[in-house]
């Protein structure tokens, strides 16, 4: 992606309510070309540090916009955010994943959520040597991962500075407002995918009325507790499994076909022990493999082939989900007996995978902070807000299709469900009928199809 740099500009923006706007008004950003991409354009956005002291200190946060092709025939901005955390909003809004015809229809903006890309990001991985185990087997061995979090967290706030406190959900929304507004426009549509979904239905329930259109693909059900945040996830780890053995039986090009694939997993994983990266790292190499999917990958990661294929988060997820998803989820283990507690739930419904790679690991990298959550978890509460399309994977080891479920019957009627019949995690590119209902929705808001079938790799 493109790799955004800060214009200088400044956008003045006074706080409001979320039913009315800001007293004072506020000026259009003024845009500039980007150094790296022809057709992108570049700003900054300046908002409070703290929307509760709107006249107080204030942070710069990226902006990138690609125009309209078709001026002409504009019908306003989409905001888009490709999730992470950690992933840049700006630099998403210059990518190709956007059809032609959308973006010859919308000016598609980005704007850098606090703590990521060029938005005073918080970048702590330094920080982050030694970690102990994240599967503690006794007390001594949790408070020891305790003492390590505090201390991770006590650092990286005091490097990063007061936005550390300031970076979750409901805060990127007014954010987003602050945005609308600089562009001067009544309504916006939104795009989010995976942890992008968590701002857009902060900015549902915060701004309705100013919504036009909203995609939420993949989504984050910010309802959920500690136990369903890892065990749902766990849940959809083994049934992707399901999915990539069942691949195996029906594909002669499977390297492990005509064998009892679930067999070859279990030794596997005993000869694993005995490997650099231990039974946890091929765990972990089989999530990416699924969340792909890359079941090539997959099969051959049982059958001990050599290879590797690149897979990784955002470049500073690791140090932004201690100020975001720490503080937009109650993952308050504080005590050995709770993670015992969660841990047996999580095997119980993932003997396949052991657990959840992603859900495990944030909660654990939450353990031990104190104080309740900035943007507490909550049933989606929205009403002035237009249909929102919410689309998933049936298949999704990283956002559940339970999720997605959950989050239509929160709100059935401004919500409409989309399943792609298919696997992995972000559903939108996946095939013609996903791309061509989300294009449709977004262009003539007219509501898709209910199903997608899935299409074989």
């Amino acid at each position: 992606m493109t790799r955004v740099l800060l214009a200088v500009v400044m956008v003045l923006v006074s706080a409001g309510s979320a039913s009315a706007e800001p007293v004072g008004g506020t000026r259009s950003v003024e845009w500039a070309p980007c150094p790296d991409d022809a057709e992108g354009q570049c700003g900054t956005l300046s908002v409070p540090l703290d929307w509760d002291k709107p006249r107080g200190q204030r942070v710069d946060l990226a902006v990138g916009r690609h125009r309209a092709t078709d001026p002409a025939r504009r019908i306003g901005v989409l905001l888009a955010d490709p999730g992470g955390p950690g992933g840049s909003a700006a630099e998403f809004a210059l990518s190709g994943l956007f059809s032609a015809e959308v973006r010859a229809r919308f000016d598609i903006v980005g704007l850098d959520s606090r703590g990521t890309g060029n938005s005073a990001a918080i970048r702590c991985a330094d920080l982050m040597t030694d970690a102990p185990g994240t599967y503690p087997a006794d007390r001594a061995g949790f408070e020891e991962l305790l003492k390590y979090n505090r201390r991770v967290v006590g650092q990286c706030r005091e490097r990063s500075g007061p936005v550390f406190d300031h970076a979750d959900g409901a805060t990127v929304a007014r954010d987003m407002d602050a945005l609308r507004r600089a562009l001067g426009e009544r309504k916006v549509s939104y795009f989010g995918l995976s942890y992008g979904t968590v701002y857009g239905q902060a900015y549902a329930e915060l701004f309705g009325d100013r919504v036009r259109a909203m995609v939420l693909d993949s989504v984050v059900d910010h309802s959920v507790g500690v136990r369903g945040f890892v065990g749902d996830r766990a849940a959809a780890a083994d049934d992707s499994f399901v999915e990539f053995a069942r691949w195996c039986e029906r594909t002669e090009s499977c390297v492990l076909h005509g064998q009892n694939v679930y067999d070859a997993w279990e030794a596997a994983l005993v000869r694993a022990d005995g490997e650099p990266g231990g039974r946890q790292g091929l765990l972990d190499g089989m999530y990416y493999a699924l969340r792909g999917p890359d079941w090539v990958w997959a099969a051959d990661l049982i059958a001990g082939r050599p290879g590797f294929r690149a897979a990784s988060f955002e470049p500073n997820y690791e140090s932004v989900r201690l100020a975001s998803v720490c503080q937009d989820f109650s993952l308050r283990i504080n005590n050995f007996q709770e993670y015992s507690r969660v841990r047996a739930d999580e095997l119980r419904r993932s003997p396949i995978m052991r657990g959840s790679y992603l859900g495990h690991d944030e909660a654990m990298a939450c353990a031990g902070i104190t104080g309740p959550p900035a943007n507490p978890p909550h049933r989606l509460d929205v009403h002035d807000v237009p249909k929102i399309l919410v689309l998933n994977a049936r298949h999704d080891p990283t956002t559940p299709y339970e999720w997605a479920v959950n989050i239509q019957r929160q709100a059935p009627r401004n919500t409409a469900l989309l399943t792609y019949e298919g696997w992995g995690h972000i559903a939108y590119p996946r095939s013609a009928c996903t791309r061509g209902g989300v294009d449709a929705y977004l262009l003539g808001l007219t509501t898709p199809v209910a199903s997608c079938p899935a299409v074989e790799q």
